[in-house]
């Protein structure tokens, strides 16, 4: 049996959550979908330009499990943009 998912802490809501490619019907596209965790995430380490340690810290969580939550974010936001897919934040 898997260990419980901890809460981690997400200051951050979006008012925009989906994103699309211009000139493409939504009913035509694919989605990728970002969860609040790595918005979080994203915001922390490029917006707020913080290290990935106090990244971490502020959303109550370790480094490595901050960093496998980047990464994914990362990878699903490159995927979305190389293959024209849509981006839903969940």
């Amino acid at each position: 049996m898997p260990r419980p998912r901890l809460c981690r802490r997400i200051r951050f809501n979006p008012n925009v959550t989906y994103f699309k490619p211009q000139g493409v019907p939504m009913s035509d596209l694919e989605v990728v979908e970002l969860t609040t965790e790595e918005v979080e995430a994203l915001r922390l380490k490029n917006v707020k330009d913080l290290d990935q340690i106090e990244c971490a810290k502020m959303m109550k969580t370790s480094q490595s499990t901050f960093q496998r939550i980047l990464s994914s974010a990362y990878k699903k936001i490159t995927q979305a943009l190389i293959e024209g897919k849509a981006i839903k934040i969940e």
